[in-house]
């Protein structure tokens, strides 16, 4: 355990500040007045706002009074294209836009625990860098962090999500696999075309778009242990315009899930094999993009483990149930070793989940994640300044 916990109050000024980070969210790559609201308040509180190379989103710096390594905290900023019917007092004031995934509750906890540690940097080794990214929900904002080299050089780095299935003051964190790696692929038949009443005088891609669909069901089924969760789902398909021609393309999309990289190395290649062999097969040739949008996000295991330890002297720890949706955060793992926690956010009977139009995070959650950040981050500077 770190030399005494972090305890973190929520001031007014903290709960203002969600109302109004709720009220006013931004898309992805436009989050121009969050990024100016966040900056004057932490320029407000004295930290040091970095010159950097983000159009939206920003990094600032807290140097501690003591030697040691360079922790980086994330909390992302976007909001989604979700029409807000949450039923809160203040919902959101941009039409069509919604903190439908929580990351305002993300944002204030950070900025809580950034005021915090710039005002104890006798408890800081080295410095604390206080990342807000944008666009985590287009899977694309990490990826332009780390791009344009926005952190710098880092020794370890902190990240958080609400999760409403867990009640506020509730923290999972751990060794094991938290969120599933994601993959978005495109599937086009590429046939000839012609009127519906000969078909044949045409290669029509309908047939084989429908025999792939259904034989992709048993990639899971056929291939993958059922003590390792999978998911292979078929979403949207498309072909044809006009009732008596067939077409001469059709596809669909979808989407894969997994959370250990050589389950989804076994579906990538079998997804291949199938859509190939069935388009040979009605003598048609088939394009494929198969995307990783994200990998499987599994902490530091001797981070995690430390990080855990001390979190029952601030929060409940609770036990990791891992979500099939994707996170962005794990592209950081190549700049260095992260942590990553779920933060109870709901968990009242009949609550939404996130991303639909009446979720709800509760002020509740506010400081877990406050306290997580500032104890994770100086567990971290403590571990990784004996390396």
């Amino acid at each position: 355990m770190t030399e005494q916990s972090v305890h973190i109050d929520v001031t007014n000024e903290l709960l203002a500040i969600r109302r109004h980070l709720h009220e006013y969210p931004e898309l992805g790559f436009k989050e121009v007045k969050t990024t100016e609201y966040l900056a004057g308040l932490l320029q407000a509180h004295g930290i040091t706002v970095l010159d950097t190379a983000l159009d939206t989103g920003l990094v600032a710096e807290i140097k501690g009074d003591n030697p040691g390594p360079r922790i980086a905290l994330r909390a992302d900023i976007d909001g989604l294209p979700v029409c807000e019917r949450s039923g809160v007092d203040r919902p959101s004031k941009n039409a069509g836009v919604m903190h439908a995934c929580g990351h305002d509750i993300h944002m204030t906890g950070l900025l809580a625990a950034a005021f915090w540690l710039a005002e104890h940097t006798d408890r800081i080794r080295g410095s604390v860098v206080i990342l807000f990214q944008p666009a985590e929900e287009t899977s694309e904002g990490a990826q332009h962090v780390i791009k344009v080299g926005a952190l710098g050089q880092i020794d370890g780095i902190v990240g958080t999500h609400n999760n409403p299935d867990y009640a506020p003051g509730q923290v999972a964190v751990g060794v094991e696999p938290m969120m599933a790696g994601c993959v978005r692929f495109h599937v086009t038949f590429n046939a000839d075309g012609t009127h519906g009443a000969y078909p044949e005088a045409g290669t029509g891609p309908m047939e084989a778009m429908a025999s792939t669909i259904l034989a992709l069901q048993g990639i899971v089924s056929r291939n993958v242990s059922p003590f390792r969760p999978v998911v292979l789902s078929v979403t949207e398909v498309h072909g044809g315009d006009v009732w008596n021609v067939i077409p001469a393309h059709a596809g669909f999309m979808g989407t894969v899930r997994y959370f250990y990289q050589d389950d989804g190395d076994l579906v990538a290649r079998r997804f291949r094999e199938v859509v190939e062999s069935t388009a040979a097969a009605y003598g048609i040739t088939a394009d494929i993009v198969y995307d990783t949008v994200a990998g499987p996000l599994v902490s530091d295991a001797h981070l995690a483990q430390d990080v855990a330890r001390d979190v029952p002297d601030y929060a409940e720890l609770a036990p990791i149930k891992p979500s099939m949706a994707g996170e962005d955060f794990y592209n950081y793992g190549e700049l260095a070793p992260m942590v990553f926690a779920f933060i109870g956010s709901n968990g009242q009977p009949g609550h939404h989940g996130l991303h639909n139009p009446e979720f709800v995070a509760l002020d509740g959650a506010i400081k877990p994640t406050a306290q997580f950040y500032a104890n994770a981050a100086l567990r971290l500077g403590e571990q990784l300044g004996r390396s």
